[in-house]
């Protein structure tokens, strides 16, 4: 097999020197004055709606959108004012139907929620007044793109009342919307929930307490966020029903686990720990009377008024023992990784639990523990994820990855046999910057407690699947009362924290390359149904390690990490061997960022979009992409709602996929043959969430016939400037070891 390469050198960066084109309709289209007067009536309703309310100073306006839009169609001039743009004021974004494949739907639309002052709200009206008056007195009731076309030439219009560009802006944005109204949220708890309200200009407790609820600190998750009693939440419908912004039920139930419990009479030895790794573990309690305790650190995080029983250690303990001692007690899944140290939170007992009482001890947790790069949470909600938001608690975990150089690997939940057939995965196995682990049986197939993705109707979750059990075939775990033999998705994950763990604290990786590496090897060479992807995700990952960080000697795969500075990040200087002036060569590639997230912009989570492009270089120093993405080129125009669902725009994988086939052939090699990447920076939000973010890159080139070119491949790169390191494992493997031995100085 071959060796893993890294390739280090310099990525290029290029701002955005392009400047947007003059503003239009799509061509053959046209814009009724009927429609505009309509809008109007819309936005005269809101004022009168604000105008009497007594709790907020501004404005909440939603706005319903024909489609799914692109951030360059959203409205622009409609509620701009001053420097602040339009884009500024949204607080809030949702999709006005569900499903498992929504994008495939042509119903699917976007509502798109913005706080604004109510004399804004008042100038809106006014420019729509204008426009109306100017379309019915010189447009014949219709303003079409031929029209606008003659305005962009001749650069006037027939009035003073308003600027040409703010004119043709207010039409083009009327174009895309359906409506204007007041979105509110109507889901209903019987316990107390944690409640988001939309961000505006007043302080959330003084406004809380405007509404006639105390709110002390430690009921605040952040600056929109808090628990609420159900008496609360009554009270807060009753008043101001629209500052709801999203919900979800406090106590939650854990998904169950399948044990099998035996009492063992073997009684097993483990050495004593030296420089094996540490990998954070948060789950229910632990029992330290286990074999493996000398490896394991202990916290209880549970409130100590909360009464415990012995029940409540079997699953954290469970866990903590496949991640020290996984191997030795199941010798077939051997994954090359070794024994592991464990850092154990006991933060649950078996059954329900608090999610907001969680969400603290996460917090605290992780602050106080920052040598610790990879943590298991095999935790899950019964409850399925909401259609349209992240769950709190999946939202802590990707502000937490964001902000900090670690790591989440997350059980993708369990349903029981009760439950339905197709069941969406439960929090927080919705956190994007996770890896959420599903479980196959030992055939490879989807567990039959497996539940499904998507999130947010196109994020890829779970992530992976992994061996975790099923029917017969399970596996036997420590428990406090003797071995068990489990199956579950919490069996799984901990099979892939090791992996990652191995690649990060041993092998020196970074967690962005480690994420990839993992996601790349379980991709494969061939598609998958629909279907399949929505339970095993991008697909399986390999069981030994050797087989993520190794490859067949038909395939050259090496890594690259770099940082976004501006908005293009490149090289143009990638040789691929050739043979007859044509690379023989297919190709996959595999990028991994963690992007910063705003759960108050619901379905547009992600702040963030690193367009990927890799491929040859051709003669007009442009890269002929290997997935022919149009969304990154100028050769077509794609839908958002297609962009999103085919090329995972917004999303913080990406994969440049070649299938393997017999009609595979290879390529023209262009003037120079070298390939090249390029990523592209694109920001959600005004803030520059993407400078100085970190990516990581997997790119495995396959031979065709089956010939081995990698020392033809570093040393082409070697010439072309490029530092090729060969991942050797025995030598990161002494480097670690050396790193971690303790130094005794003499005295003397």
């Amino acid at each position: 097999m071959n060796n893993l390469l890294q390739l280090k050198g310099t990525f290029e960066q290029k701002a955005n020197k392009s400047t947007p084109g003059s503003s239009n309709l799509p061509t053959n289209s046209s814009l009724s004055v009927l429609h505009l007067e309509q809008l109007k009536k819309d936005l005269d309703v809101l004022y009168n709606f604000w105008e009497n309310d007594q709790i907020l100073n501004g404005a909440l306006v939603s706005v319903y959108y024909k489609n799914v839009v692109a951030k360059s169609r959203r409205i622009s001039a409609t509620f701009a004012c001053g420097k602040a743009t339009t884009n500024s004021t949204i607080v809030g974004a949702k999709f006005s139907k569900f499903g498992d494949d929504v994008f495939k739907n042509d119903t699917l639309k976007h509502i798109i929620t913005h706080y604004i002052s109510r004399q804004v709200l008042a100038e809106t009206i006014k420019k729509y007044e204008i426009c109306i008056s100017l379309i019915r007195n010189h447009y014949s009731g219709a303003i079409s793109h031929d029209d606008i076309s003659i305005i962009n030439t001749q650069k006037t219009i027939p009035s003073t009342e308003i600027a040409r560009t703010t004119f043709i802006q207010i039409i083009v944005d009327a174009y895309y919307v359906e409506q204007f109204s007041l979105d509110l949220e109507t889901e209903d708890f019987k316990k107390n929930a944690i409640i988001s309200i939309y961000k505006t200009d007043v302080n959330t407790r003084e406004l809380m307490n405007k509404i006639g609820i105390p709110l002390l600190a430690p009921r605040l998750l952040d600056e929109t966020t808090m628990l609420l009693t159900p008496d609360q939440l009554l009270l807060l419908k009753q008043k101001a029903p629209y500052l709801i912004s999203m919900g979800v039920s406090d106590v939650s139930q854990l998904t169950k686990s399948d044990f099998d419990i035996q009492m063992s009479e073997d009684v097993l030895r483990i050495p004593s720990p030296t420089t094996e790794p540490t990998i954070g573990v948060i789950d229910t309690l632990f029992d330290e009377r286990v074999y493996f305790s000398e490896w394991v650190t202990y916290k209880v995080m549970v409130d100590p008024d909360i009464p415990t029983s012995s029940d409540d250690a079997f699953h954290g303990t469970a866990v903590s023992s496949i991640i020290v001692d996984g191997v030795r007690n199941n010798p077939h899944l051997e994954d090359g990784c070794g024994r592991f140290r464990v850092r154990h939170f006991g933060v649950a007992a078996t059954g329900s639990f608090s999610s907001f009482s969680i969400l603290r001890a996460i917090n605290e947790i992780i602050t106080t523990n920052r040598d610790i790069k990879v943590w298991n949470l095999s935790l899950g909600a019964e409850s399925e994820v909401h259609p349209n938001f992240i769950s709190p608690e999946g939202a802590i975990l990707d502000k937490i990855q964001h902000e900090n150089d670690v790591i989440f690997v997350i059980a993708g939940t369990n349903k029981r046999t009760t439950d339905p057939e197709k069941m969406k995965i439960g929090s927080p196995a919705d956190s994007i910057n996770s890896l959420v682990v599903n479980a196959v049986n030992d055939k490879n197939e989807p567990a039959r407690y497996s539940r499904s993705g998507p999130v947010l109707s196109f994020f890829t979750k779970p992530d992976i699947a992994c061996f975790g059990g099923d029917g017969k075939q399970r596996i036997k775990v420590c428990t406090p009362t003797g071995e068990a033999f489990v199956s579950g998705t919490s069996f799984a994950a901990p099979w892939v924290a090791r992996k990652l763990s191995y690649l990060i604290d041993v092998l020196g990786l970074s967690r962005e390359i480690a994420k990839a590496l993992i996601l790349h090897s379980a991709l494969g060479w061939s598609s998958k149904s629909e279907e399949t992807a929505l339970l095993i995700g991008h697909g399986i990952v390999p069981q030994h390690i050797n087989d993520i960080i190794k490859s067949s000697d038909d395939e050259i795969r090496f890594i690259l990490s770099g940082v976004s500075e501006k908005h293009d990040t490149y090289t143009y200087n990638l040789p691929v061997p050739t043979y007859n002036e044509k690379h023989p060569f297919i190709a996959k590639a595999t990028m991994c960022y963690f992007p910063s997230c705003s759960r108050s912009q619901g379905v547009d989570y992600t702040n963030t979009e690193f367009n990927f492009a890799f491929g040859r270089i051709d003669n007009n120093s442009t890269i002929k992409s290997i997935n022919r993405n149009l969304d990154s080129s100028t050769a077509g125009y794609l839908y958002e709602g297609n962009a999103r669902r085919l090329f995972r725009k917004w999303d913080n994988v990406k994969h440049l996929l070649e299938f393997d086939s017999e009609r595979n052939k290879a390529r023209k090699a262009y003037d120079k043959g070298l390939w090249g990447i390029s990523i592209k920076t694109f920001e959600r939000l005004e803030e520059k969430h993407g400078v100085g973010l970190n990516f990581g890159l997997v790119i495995t080139l396959k031979h065709i016939t089956g010939a081995n070119k990698i020392e033809d491949f570093i040393q082409q790169c070697q010439l072309k400037g490029w530092l090729v390191n060969q991942i050797n494992v025995q030598n990161r493997i002494d480097i670690h070891n050396i790193a971690e031995e303790t130094i005794e100085f003499d005295d003397n």
